[in-house]
């Protein structure tokens, strides 16, 4: 019994100080990366360019579940205020706000991967796919398709007594458990990622092949130095913007199967007998789990640039640079 308490005490400590200290470093890193992304891809010069509107949107969305879920968990978590085991209706709109915003950000990566699929085509009907009025219909069929479709967390999201005494915010056990984990684990861990990967290797593939066109027309001394240069110089950009792509789905895998896999586990132990520090090593594998799909949200550029604090202007210019697309 001495054990089992310790080690419970031991988890809880754990946990308090991984989000009491680590969920305020995330926040604040998150506000100020996506603040600074705002700045530089809503610039009079990139106002034209499809992709970044995308990327707009991403920082939005990004902003929405730093100051709604991540903020109502850290505060749990962290500091022990949870208004979601006493609200019914604020537990609900928890969860949903969590799962929705959580799906935005990457679907809107994806179809920022396909806009530069379409611009890095050889095909010049399909590069003038590539436009402003495109990606805003898609982004916002895409925010209108999400958010229909997690309407039903606000049906079946309970507060739930697993203990005596301790009260729980989470998805309906049953059947209901087994489909949210099925979808995190198909959609977000398998589908989304796997879709980023495609569009980016095929950017790739595109690039390579214009690069292959120019490098032929330059041996043949048919190519001018000014379009030649440029030509050089699109290919250097769209290498970045693939590479930025890139560590986004390689960031997106890591800290998001962890919580696929720890639902999983869950809906097949659902039915075990579990003990009392069972039952809290399992609150503690969601609640880190948890933790750790926030982080793609929250490191932003981070994530591309290791001189991000020390050299944000010379970034923010090297940004607009690199999605300077000639038309």
């Amino acid at each position: 019994m001495s054990s089992d308490a310790d080690f419970i005490a031991l988890l809880t400590r754990i946990q308090t100080d991984l989000y009491k200290i680590g969920g305020l470093i995330l926040m604040c890193l998150g506000t100020i990366s996506s603040i600074i992304s705002l700045m530089v891809f809503t610039k009079k010069n990139l106002r034209k360019n499809p992709c970044a509107f995308y990327y707009i949107a991403v920082n939005i969305g990004n902003l929405f579940i730093i100051y709604t879920s991540f903020l109502s968990t850290t505060m749990q978590q962290g500091f022990n205020i949870d208004p979601s085991i006493y609200n019914l209706s604020f537990c609900r709109l928890r969860f949903y706000t969590i799962l929705l915003f959580d799906v935005l950000s990457p679907t809107y990566l994806i179809f920022a991967s396909i806009d530069r699929v379409l611009l890095t085509s050889q095909n010049a009907l399909t590069r003038q796919r590539s436009t402003p009025r495109l990606a805003s219909i898609c982004i916002l069929s895409i925010t209108l398709f999400w958010s229909i479709g997690h309407t039903h967390l606000l049906l079946y999201t309970k507060i739930m007594q697993p203990l005596p005494n301790y009260f729980v915010c989470y998805f309906q056990y049953g059947i209901y458990l087994t489909i949210i984990s099925y979808y995190l684990v198909i959609i977000k861990g398998i589908c989304i990622p796997l879709c980023m990967l495609i569009f980016g290797l095929w950017t790739v593939q595109n690039v390579r092949n214009v690069g292959r066109i120019t490098l032929a027309l330059n041996n043949l001394s048919i190519a001018v130095a000014v379009p030649t240069g440029n030509l050089r110089s699109t290919h250097s950009k769209d290498r970045q913007l693939i590479r930025i792509l890139l560590i986004d789905i390689s960031v997106y895998v890591i800290f998001s199967l962890m919580l696929s896999s720890v639902l999983m586990y869950e809906q097949i132990t659902q039915y075990q007998a579990k003990n009392r520090a069972q039952t809290y090593l399992a609150s503690f594998l969601i609640s880190i789990s948890t933790f750790s799909a926030y982080i793609p949200s929250c490191i932003g550029y981070l994530k591309y640039y290791r001189s991000y604090i020390i050299a944000g202007l010379a970034i923010q210019c090297c940004l607009v640079s690199l999605l300077e697309f000639p038309e």
